[in-house]
């Protein structure tokens, strides 16, 4: 296990995808007690401002890793070293490098077709899906169900694609639970872009730390608020955080999230 990084009032666990993908897949070997993993990107920590509340969901979490290229370059000119780890690379090698086409596997969230698509691209034969519903994120029963789904199919690796902060939630209630097993991840759109459903943006975008301007690009009637608006809020963020480094615990009160 790494050494918590303290960066903009939560706790990182500064991994590459790959580091996070072998971290996630020896644990996942050994079916211990449930532990998910967080993946923080600026949405999350723009929310967290606005709902402190929430905090507790990365509290909870076994890894934070930071989904955010913005992230990484404005930890580096703090002098703080916390790679990118995209929720997205790390699901694709999880699928191509460890995941084997007789692992037990457990996805909250998605479609059918998408879930097709990924058991026929990795030949997989114990994929059991829940097809999550409405309103999780004021309705306790909704997320209750999906506990149930996980705790009642053990696998070693959970997939939540729900969107953020429902799958945190989901997450959070699982471990609290005490009887679920298995390895999750709170992925967002990465089974989506994995399967085809979605289209990722190309690698030359994301080499350039373009992928946002993708996604914005892509979908402008979705994405326009939440990178045009909310955004550019991490900027005074971190100005603030670095101008009170003595602080660096309130941040969690001050920083935000918004769903993926």
């Amino acid at each position: 296990m790494s050494h918590k990084t303290p960066f903009l009032g939560l706790e990182f666990d500064p991994l590459t995808a790959e580091q996070a993908a072998q971290t996630m897949a020896r644990r996942a070997r050994q079916m211990g007690p449930f532990a998910y993993v967080a993946t923080p990107n600026v949405d999350h920590l723009v929310r967290l401002h606005r709902q402190p509340h929430l905090e507790t969901l990365y509290g909870d979490a076994w890894l934070n890793l930071c989904d955010s290229h913005i992230l990484e370059l404005l930890a580096e000119a703090s002098y703080i070293r916390l790679p990118a780890a995209p929720g997205a690379d790390i699901v694709e090698i999880l699928f191509r490098d460890h995941i084997r086409a007789g692992d037990r596997i457990t996805v909250i969230g998605g479609a059918q077709r998408m879930i097709d698509a990924l058991r026929t691209k990795y030949s997989l034969r114990a994929i059991n899906w829940f097809d999550a519903p409405q309103g999780l994120y004021t309705d306790p029963e909704a997320r209750a169900r999906c506990v149930r789904f996980i705790r009642e199919n053990p696998a070693r690796f959970v997939f939540l694609a729900v969107g953020s902060p429902q799958q945190e939630m989901i997450a959070r209630d699982a471990r609290a639970s005490g009887a679920c097993s298995g390895v999750a991840i709170c992925c967002g759109e990465a089974l989506e872009f994995l399967s085809g459903e979605s289209k990722r943006a190309p690698e030359w975008m994301r080499a350039r730390r373009l992928e946002w301007l993708f996604r914005l690009t892509s979908q402008p009637r979705r994405m326009w608020k939440r990178y045009l608006v909310d955004g550019p809020r991490i900027f005074w963020m971190w100005c603030r955080w670095r101008n009170e480094p003595e602080d660096a615990s309130v941040p969690a009160a001050d920083m935000a999230v918004s769903s993926r």
